[in-house]
């Protein structure tokens, strides 16, 4: 397999046809398309499908870049070996929901990269949890117990949960929010059942941005984490109430990073986030 190769399919991707990638590579059209067909047959799977007169990656192509990303992480880091302080190096992909990561984890990364030139790391944001038996992520923030699997899962911490009603009765029925069904298990759609509300939700949603934006309304009934619920607590027309259980935030690792020096660093980086938020 030829290194080139894949970078020639890593520029596809991103300009979505064989003649912007050949004038971003400065090479022939013709040649992109012989080489991108040349690392098909290799591979022995399809890596675009054509739509819209653009060639999109197919899912074994994006699995394939993700790892042409890693090792074009440790190729600059090679590049950098000569320097006189080459320091940690490496490209990391979190995978995590969208509130931890913007209310936790971005807030606190640049000085992590500030403090590492060498580091990279590429946030994924989803309410579903990633496959790491596709190597779809390097570390995972999952706020499920996760099923035992071939990495390694530590408990990162705990954060408080807070019913929010209106503090005061209006003329009609405040809209109750709650997650989705898939999402039985968590404390807060136990909580909602055990109040006969689950039922009666009228906006489901897994986004707890949009759970507060109708929170704030003072005409919605929802339940926050504590680390996004800062305003609302001090808002005298809400009424928060604490809820008994809490929510558990586990660390998924890849085995194979255990031993790495630049993924211990994102790991402590981890760890002193959720401790620095519960301070």
């Amino acid at each position: 397999m030829n290194w080139d190769d894949l970078r020639i399919v890593a520029a596809v991707r991103d300009e979505g046809t064989y003649a912007g990638a050949a004038i971003r590579l400065r090479m022939d059209e013709t040649t992109v398309g012989r080489r991108v067909q040349r690392l098909q047959r290799a591979l022995g799977f399809r890596l675009f499908d054509t739509a819209d007169g653009l060639r999109r990656p197919t899912r074994q192509c994006e699995m394939v870049l993700d790892h042409v990303e890693a090792m074009a992480g440790h190729a600059a880091a090679i590049a950098r070996a000569g320097d006189g302080d080459a320091g940690l190096a490496g490209r990391f992909r979190i995978a995590s929901t969208t509130g931890v990561a913007e209310e936790i984890l971005s807030p606190r990364v640049c000085k992590l990269l500030v403090r590492h030139p060498g580091l990279s790391l590429q946030f994924l944001t989803s309410s579903g949890n990633v496959k790491f038996s596709r190597w779809q992520a390097d570390f995972a923030v999952r706020l499920r117990t996760p099923e035992k699997g071939d990495f390694t899962i530590s408990k990162l911490g705990e954060f408080k949960l807070y019913l929010f009603e209106p503090a005061a009765e209006g003329e009609t029925e405040p809209v109750i929010c709650a997650y989705p069904e898939d999402l039985g298990p968590v404390p807060e759609t136990q909580f909602l059942k055990s109040r006969g509300w689950q039922e009666k939700a009228r906006c489901i949603t897994d986004n707890t941005r949009i759970i507060k934006d109708l929170v704030r309304t003072h005409q919605a009934v929802g339940i926050l984490p504590d680390y996004f619920s800062a305003d609302l607590l001090s808002d005298r027309r809400l009424r928060a109430t604490i809820l008994p259980r809490r929510r558990d935030v586990w660390l998924l690792v890849q085995n194979h990073l255990k031993q790495d020096r630049a993924a211990r660093a994102v790991i402590d980086w981890l760890r002193d986030c959720f401790g620095e938020s519960r301070a």
